[in-house]
């Protein structure tokens, strides 16, 4: 996997080599699919230490403009280039995860108040993630249902304006709220939601279940199963770089 243009510092008076930025990159998905602490990285395995790995995580993070928003975004162009992303339906979830202290750390109010916090995730029809935040785990998921749409990038690969947002938005239950269903309409987004206190039986779980299918194969990256980093944008780094390697696979998946 290509880093697009990963920030490389330049020293006037080197000393020891620089680790490559695979072998960084290496290290970073290692601990992302294993789950284990950055010190026990097995550098003859990867190529580099743990410490380095999370200090590349650190720079590529703070980055201006961010390196892993980026490469999801071209991830998701080659997507819709390959005609493998239907933007026209999509569906928005969240989950919620354990965490130790830090940035955007609250009472989680489905885990007897342990802090926690959620993922909020926004999927097109075939269960591709489009954009994934970070809140506390004490945030409502209808408040964060704006901000996730705006994460959305624009997405080019075909002839005509770069696409956005979807036509037809599905939720569950908790993101049924009129007041919201009119902020997407405003947006030009026709809002599937759930109505509280209906029986089941609506028939937008056949096309929102994708949604959670999604959380899966994200929470199969064990890093991601329990929040370890006290730093929420590194958290963040790690989830936009997880939703990046879905996509790829996906990509693979099309040729």
């Amino acid at each position: 996997m290509l880093l697009p243009h990963s920030p490389e510092r330049r020293h006037r008076h080197p000393g020891r080599l620089r680790v490559p930025a695979r072998a960084a990159l290496a290290g970073i998905m290692y601990v992302l699919r294993t789950g284990v602490a950055w010190r026990d990285v097995p550098a003859e395995v990867v190529g580099c230490s743990g410490v380095t790995a999370w200090r590349r995580l650190r720079d590529w993070t703070e980055a201006a403009e961010g390196v892993w928003p980026r490469l999801h975004s071209a991830l998701l162009t080659e997507l819709r280039r390959a005609d493998s992303l239907d933007l026209d339906d999509c569906a928005v979830d969240s989950s919620h995860v354990r965490a130790q202290r830090g940035d955007h750390v609250g009472p989680s109010p489905v885990d007897r108040a342990r802090p926690g916090s959620k993922h909020h995730l926004v999927v097109d029809r075939h269960g591709t993630p489009l954009a994934v935040t970070l809140t506390s785990g004490n945030r409502h998921d209808v408040t964060q249902l704006m901000p996730l749409l705006d994460a959305i990038p624009s997405i080019r690969g075909l002839r005509g304006r770069p696409r956005h947002k979807p036509r037809r938005l599905y939720a569950d239950r908790g993101y049924d709220f009129d007041k919201y269903r009119r902020l997407l309409r405003q947006r030009g987004i026709k809002p599937l939601i759930a109505r509280r206190g209906v029986a089941h039986g609506s028939g937008l779980g056949k096309v929102r279940w994708v949604v959670e299918r999604a959380f899966a194969w994200l929470h199969q990256f064990k890093r991601l199963r329990i929040r370890y980093e006290r730093r929420a944008d590194l958290h963040q780094g790690l989830l936009e770089l997880a939703c990046s390697i879905i996509c790829l696979r996906r990509l693979q998946a099309a040729f």
